[in-house]
């Protein structure tokens, strides 16, 4: 059945905001604008003014491997047993049931990045997925749609405290550029066993490898400090492969040196305690600094570490300490799915792409707006009723 949401205050992102109705047909996005036509039998949501935006887009969280409440039972982050887990898969470890899930779809999120976490000096692949679902496999976007890696504090005490390698920055660094040397090699090996006819030994962590030095995914960087940053991008020069930050914290402090390579940032999260060093000087006014610079911001929540619901929160702070208004919208919708490889499909409103849209009840930077109702794939999956005060989630 074809959906038609009238008479809403439309914020497509790609395009200039207008007054008018989106139309939806099996699942996508059909049509837009000030004046269509609403198709005989069609399902008509009268928005009467409120504000309708693509779902918004959150592309660092650990929704599903850490489940909150559970303790060490829902912690499935850290495969903390080798600094190489470049083949464990992030998709593994998610339960589509935990409730930041839920939590996810009342802040008007429907998709996400899902990481391992940054104890390992390479942590594992990410996965893209939307936030509704019985199972994980019906929601993935795109898997794998990076490879996780972390600089800094983290690996360094994770093996340090057991007298393993690596126990510093140069350790860490090192660990990097070995993984890498041997995935090379083995590339070049494999090239010359197909073309000799022959068949290359298989190796899940040089194949998971492989995949970043031919910029297949990303290399997803955590890192924080300035000089992590910059070790980031030299090793990323080294090989050749496709760099992201994830977090940056200090960012903005090399901004020129990070628009100028290209490398896209994901920033945040803002509103945390200053709990280590690394992250001693991270500041709200970091996204728009990035962004007047020349670099493609998104700022991320790192649930659970702020709670997802919070993404807009996060964004409206960072508009309020100087970012432009529109370039934050980006922030949380077209800069993370080109992040994630999935803007083909989610990010903006626009025809061909999936109906993954929210109605607020007004605009999404002011706080006192909530997300009223949300639809995936053309399916509403979310509803707030404002009678009783609560959202409700479509039982999966």
């Amino acid at each position: 059945m074809t959906l038609a949401i009238t008479n809403a205050h439309v914020v497509p992102v790609d395009g200039a905001p207008f007054e008018g109705t989106v139309l939806v047909d099996e699942g996508r996005i059909t049509a837009l604008g000030a004046d269509i036509t609403v198709p005989d039998g069609a399902e008509v949501v009268d928005a009467r003014g409120q504000w309708v935006l693509p779902g918004l887009i959150d592309a660092h969280v650990h929704l599903g491997v850490w489940e909150e409440g559970e303790g060490w039972a829902g912690q499935d982050t850290n495969e903390m047993t080798d600094p190489v887990m470049a083949a464990a898969r992030a998709l593994d470890g998610i339960n589509p049931r935990e409730q930041g899930f839920d939590d996810a779809l009342g802040g008007g999120i429907t998709s996400v990045n899902v990481n391992p976490g940054s104890g390992n000096p390479i942590g594992g692949l990410t996965v893209a997925v939307k936030t509704y679902g019985r199972y994980v496999d019906e929601m993935v976007l795109r898997s794998p749609s990076g490879l996780k890696a972390a600089l800094g504090e983290n690996p360094k005490r994770v093996y340090g405290e057991q007298k393993k390698t690596p126990s510093t920055r140069m350790g860490v660094a090192l660990i990097l550029r070995k993984a890498f040397t041997e995935a090379r090699n083995y590339l070049e090996k494999t090239a010359k066993g197909t073309e000799e006819g022959e068949y290359a030994e298989g190796h899940l962590v040089n194949q998971a490898l492989v995949q970043v030095l031919n910029r297949e995914i990303p290399w997803r960087q955590h890192c924080h400090r300035a000089d992590d940053i910059a070790t980031a991008i030299r090793i990323a020069e080294e090989f050749g492969y496709q760099l992201v930050l994830d977090h940056g914290t200090e960012s903005y402090k090399v901004a020129d040196l990070v628009a100028e390579k290209g490398v896209p940032v994901l920033y945040g999260p803002l509103i945390v305690s200053r709990s280590k060093v690394e992250v001693r000087d991270r500041s709200a006014k970091a996204p728009g600094i990035l962004d007047r610079a020349g670099v493609a911001v998104s700022i991320i929540t790192d649930h659970p570490v702020v709670p997802i619901e919070h993404l807009t929160t996060q964004v409206a702070l960072a508009v309020r300490e100087g970012m432009d208004r529109d370039a934050a919208l980006r922030s949380v919708t077209l800069n993370p799915a080109r992040v994630m490889g999935v803007d083909d499909r989610v990010g903006s409103l626009t025809p061909g792409k999936d109906a993954d849209l929210v109605l607020w009840s007004g605009d999404p930077l002011d706080l006192q707006s909530r997300a009223l109702r949300v639809w995936i794939d053309g399916r509403e999956v979310y509803t707030y009723d404002s009678e009783t005060g609560e959202g409700s989630v479509r039982p999966r």
